[in-house]
């Protein structure tokens, strides 16, 4: 046996070598510099010696490969590093380009390979399977086979906009390479991914057996002067007669996929993600050339990418800050670790009865308590719901599901509440009705466990007056639904210990989610700077904008929904009592918005409180599609149709408000740390992705131009667009907030 840094390497008696990738020190391989020298050592050997016939490739880890090591990405990604900008590009695209065809040189080899899948192989790791002659893959559904690149704004950079249209046809293959989709083993096998899955046990044995198969059969000239080479070592773009599946971009039908392609691609992205658009013009462009040359187009588009600014914000918040914070990055030091056991919930509503799912998810034994029993089953019931749905998706079975079930306990009664470890209140946004039922479940809580409040806006410290001991209270802001948004903002009171931090952050690990930490305030930090986004298409509408563009312009942003429609989804009731609890506590200090007498109107003497009501600033036909309620433009008055607006000013009115409110949150002390600033916003409320972040797009446009535009915006259109002090100083002195503010200045 041979030992390589990151592989063993042996060969059998039937001259079939088995290469296990095995990384020392990591939990997944991944494609490193390291790894990627002994994948180039081991291919010369497969070449060299004439007692290897065929190899398989297969992993000594739970997956195979979690793709490339993209915090190495991250110092590329807008060219850093010393010598000319020339010198930086060039060295970059050598540099991806080695290893494409380094892949390039494993598929040509001449000797048959097999990729055996034993687990997860995403990124990297799939089109190292890609550029193999055979895939086979183990039964089980948890294994995900996907190109995710687009998701962080990078392309696949390995030959996977070459090689899986070239397998699969470009119909097939753009779309899981635009939306990064990852599939399950059954699904690939259908795709026509991977050739064959088989039980995880019979994993090598299925892929000796494909290699036996094949090496008994006689060798093939590889091209008309080529060297003889085993037929099963050549892959189907370079046999000769190949033909690319559905047809290429000048084929009749291959071509409508390309022009309707980039017309869907332009309608769902608004060309704000260089991703998207150049993994268009790799597959375009690199299926009219040969191979090698299609690996050039991918690298020089990949090597562009990397330049972009938006791909380095979103590779560095989308991966590197969220993987960061959900490692416990911001969990205070030299607190035990903390497990949650037992659970109580108060309120079954959605939101307790998604906090329940996820829990009991965990593992964990969820009381969950509302007024009425009746209330309390009907919190229960939305996880039967969820469990049925992924039976029938067979992404669960009954037994599992029943196991889970039976770790939720409905109920009326306080007492079931003794013993928890956390309880978190999850009750209607009222101070009175919070301060009630945190006196009753509080006694309940077992030594050394603490108290949160899932409230989206009511400060924390004011919450924890109603409790005897306001050092074990703190905020744990989930958002809806809960089974399917990562994010979980934790509030820190002015009397929260450190020690209930950290065991708040303990109990978000266990259920597999990303925490922010932020201080306490009123909408504290997600809430406050969401409030300024549907804020100002409320301003907007007061304006006279008509409701159409206001929606379409929001759209364009990268917001995920148009801020009309996302007021009547959180319910315009909720705002308008959110409004009036913040006027009853501020008094003279309140300073009424644009929009303030239009939600008074809509949910006072309209009754139009938004989709849970059926009407809205939209009507929701129970027969059909919903649409704006063309009330609007009597009540609003408008007016101002397509000619009579800037549509870029607008762009930037939606962008630069919640922008200019996170920056306000970080000079006072509300969010303290740039990652959660910018992952909370994306993963949070869905701040454009494509900016990494509002933090990163004050840096991506430049403080001194954000100041400048802030100003002139305020001058239009009110002091709410007026930006604060340290924005002033950072455009003074040249300063960005990741230069100013990274993580590894704030713990020096």
């Amino acid at each position: 046996m041979t030992t390589y840094e990151n592989f063993k390497f042996d060969v059998d008696a039937d001259g079939i070598a088995l290469a296990v990738w095995d990384m020392p020190g990591r939990s997944m391989n991944v494609l490193s510099q390291s790894s990627m020298a002994d994948i180039a050592s081991i291919i010369e050997t497969i070449m060299s010696d004439d007692k290897i016939k065929g190899a398989i490739l297969t992993s000594g880890k739970a997956a195979f490969c979690a793709g490339a090591d993209l915090s190495m990405m991250g110092g590329q990604a807008g060219g850093s590093g010393a010598g000319s900008k020339e010198d930086r590009v060039k060295a970059m695209y050598e540099g991806n380009l080695a290893f494409n065809m380094l892949l390039r040189r494993l598929e040509t080899c001449g000797k048959p390979i097999v990729a055996a899948i034993n687990g997860v192989a995403l990124g990297g790791g799939l089109e190292v399977t890609l550029a193999c002659h055979y895939r086979v893959v183990a039964d089980n559904p948890k294994i995900q086979l996907g190109l995710p690149e687009a998701k962080v704004g990078l392309l696949p950079g390995g030959g996977g906009t070459q090689r899986l249209p070239r397998l699969i046809g470009a119909m097939a293959a753009l779309p899981l390479i635009l939306q990064g989709t990852a599939l399950d083993p059954q699904k690939a096998l259908k795709a026509g991914i991977v050739h064959k899955v088989v039980p995880a046990a019979e994993l090598i044995d299925a892929a000796k057996a494909w290699l036996k198969e094949g090496l008994a059969q006689p060798k093939v000239k590889l091209g008309k002067k080529g060297p003889e080479v085993y037929a099963i070592a050549i892959q189907p773009w370079d046999r000769e007669g190949y033909r690319i599946p559905g047809g290429g971009p000048h084929d009749r039908n291959g071509g409508s996929v390309f022009t309707m392609g980039n017309a869907t691609l332009h309608k769902t992205t608004h060309g704000n993600f260089p991703a998207q658009q150049y993994i268009m013009s790799c597959v375009y462009e690199g299926l009219q050339v040969p191979m090698e040359a299609g690996l050039r187009i991918e690298t020089r588009y990949f090597t562009k990418l990397l330049m972009d600014p938006r791909s380095k914000a979103m590779i560095r918040s989308l991966f590197l800050s969220m993987q960061e914070l959900g490692k416990g990055a911001r969990r205070p030091a030299n607190v035990p670790a903390f497990t949650v056991k037992k659970l109580g919930i108060l309120g079954a509503g959605m939101m307790g009865a998604g906090i329940a799912y996820v829990s009991a998810q965990a593992g964990m034994d969820v009381v969950l308590l509302d007024t009425d029993q009746a209330n309390a089953e009907k919190g229960k019931a939305y996880s039967e719901k969820l469990l049925a749905k992924s039976i029938e998706r067979g992404k669960t079975t009954k037994e599992k599901a029943d196991a889970l079930l039976a770790r939720i306990k409905p109920t009326t009664n306080y007492d079931d509440l003794k013993g928890a470890d956390l309880i978190i209140e999850a009750v209607f946004e009222s101070r009175e009705i919070k301060a009630e039922v945190t006196k009753k479940a509080e006694p309940m809580i077992a030594a050394g466990g603490i108290y949160g409040s899932n409230t989206s806006t009511l400060p924390i410290t004011g919450l924890a007056e109603a409790a005897k001991k306001p050092e074990d209270f703190i905020g744990i802001h989930f958002f809806s639904p809960v089974d399917k948004m990562q994010l979980v903002e934790i509030i820190v009171g002015k009397r929260t210990s450190q020690e209930t931090l950290a065991k708040a952050m303990d109990y978000v690990k266990q259920i597999r989610k990303t925490p922010i930490v932020v201080n306490d305030s009123r909408g504290f930090y997600t809430s406050r700077c969401f409030g300024t986004y549907v804020g100002e298409g409320l301003a907007m509408l007061a304006e006279g904008i008509k409701p159409a563009i206001i929606e379409n312009v929001g759209r364009m942003t990268g917001m995920p929904m148009a801020p009309l429609a996302l007021n009547d989804e959180v319910s315009l009731d909720l705002a308008y009592k959110v409004r009036e609890q913040t006027k009853k506590d501020l008094g003279d200090k309140y300073v009424s918005g644009p929009a303030d007498k239009l939600i008074e109107k809509m949910v006072v003497e309209l009754g139009r409180v938004g989709k849970k009501a059926g009407k809205g600033f939209y009507d929701y036909p129970a027969d059909g599609k919903k649409k704006l309620w063309t009330g609007l433009a009597e009540l609003a008055k408008t007016h101002k149709d397509i000619e009579d607006v800037e549509v870029d000013e607008l762009k930037k009115r939606f962008l630069y408000i919640q922008a200019l409110e996170a920056a306000r949150c970080f000079e006072e002390g509300v969010v303290t740390d740039v990652r959660d600033a910018d992952v909370g916003a994306i993963i949070g409320w869905g701040f454009a992705p494509w900016t990494g972040g509002p933090l990163s797009l004050i840096d991506m446009v430049g403080v001194k131009a954000f100041v400048e535009t802030c100003d002139n915006l305020a001058q239009k259109y009110g002091e709410r667009f007026k930006p604060n002090k340290l924005l002033r100083d950072m455009a003074e002195k040249g300063d960005t907030f990741y230069a100013r503010f990274a993580p590894e200045k704030a713990a020096a």
